[in-house]
């Protein structure tokens, strides 16, 4: 059953690594929130339900192309964020961990809703020639999106470091998050570096929605299965690491990828959620367990 040829088994890595750019894209922006405000956003996923429907009805109603209106829905993610964070999750900050966990799932739980109310359950996509090219190299076959996704990823991921680690906002960021007391000693604005964090982390959404919806299907709940990801991949990878989330990412979108062809499509989620309880077991701080490591 597990033989296998040597082409088939190139193409599967090199599947689940650009399915991990997937991930990474999804997961980046919640493991800054939670290094830096160590909040549980349990709504990350739908906004960028919310992202993939803005970039859905660009297209439909002005011929947008995604990759164009991207740049627009990342700003208003952008935007949102600040709100969300000034009116939802600032009052709970100070609050028993379980209170912004129950916030953020209630958010969760009313913008499906809405998408469902304005929206109805419906399936939609878009299509564009350019998503679908797909090239044939040394009997490996390379999906232009998928190679571009992977790509935007790490780029993405570069710039988030490069930001934290060169920039003013982004020391404040990292003072904030190694000690909050300190760094409010120092005269940081705490609740600046909040309300921007967070509205980062949420813009992150909008570059992802406009890469995926050429391959992916938006649904009101469609939300719900990348956030699931992105919460074990952070865990994985180590709360707060950067590095560790784009290493987690990588490692879940091989690890679908091959139990899905070796075992059973339908086994691939429970196959890494094993994984992912033997880490917490293991080795509970994740892979790189410090907070917003940078480097």
């Amino acid at each position: 059953m597990f033989l296998i040829d040597l082409q088939t088994f190139i193409q599967l890595l090199v599947s689940g690594l650009l399915f991990g750019g997937i991930y990474t894209l999804v997961s980046v922006g919640l493991t800054l929130t939670l290094g830096v405000m160590n909040i549980v956003n349990l709504a990350h996923g739908d906004f960028l339900m919310i992202s993939l429907y803005a970039i859905y009805w660009m297209f439909e109603l002005y011929n947008i192309h995604p990759y164009i209106s991207l740049l627009v829905v990342i700003i208003l993610m952008f935007v949102l964020g600040l709100l969300v964070e000034r009116f939802i999750i600032r009052p709970t900050i100070d609050k028993p961990r379980h209170v912004h966990i129950f916030a953020t799932l209630g958010l969760s739980l009313i913008l499906q809703n809405l998408a469902l109310m304005f929206w109805t359950g419906n399936f939609r996509t878009i299509r564009i020639p350019i998503a679908q090219l797909t090239w044939e190299v040394g009997g490996v076959f390379l999906n232009f999106s998928r190679i571009l996704i992977f790509a935007v990823a790490l780029f993405a991921a570069l710039l988030i470091y490069l930001f934290l680690k060169y920039t003013w906002i982004g020391r404040a960021i990292r003072a904030t998050s190694q000690d909050r007391n300190a760094a409010m000693l120092m005269g940081i604005n705490i609740d600046k570096v909040f309300m921007i964090t967070f509205a980062i982390g949420i813009s992150t959404l909008g570059l992802a929605a406009g890469l995926l919806l050429p391959l992916y299907f938006v649904y009101p709940t469609v939300g719900f299965q990348f956030t699931l990801v992105a919460v074990v991949i952070i865990v994985m990878g180590g709360l707060g690491s950067i590095k560790g989330a784009i290493i987690a990412s990588i490692f879940i979108g091989i690890v679908e990828t091959l139990s899905g062809y070796f075992i059973d499509p339908a086994m691939k989620q429970a196959i890494y959620f094993i994984i992912f309880i033997c880490v917490l077991i293991f080795k509970p701080s994740g892979l790189f367990g410090k907070k917003l490591k940078v480097a």
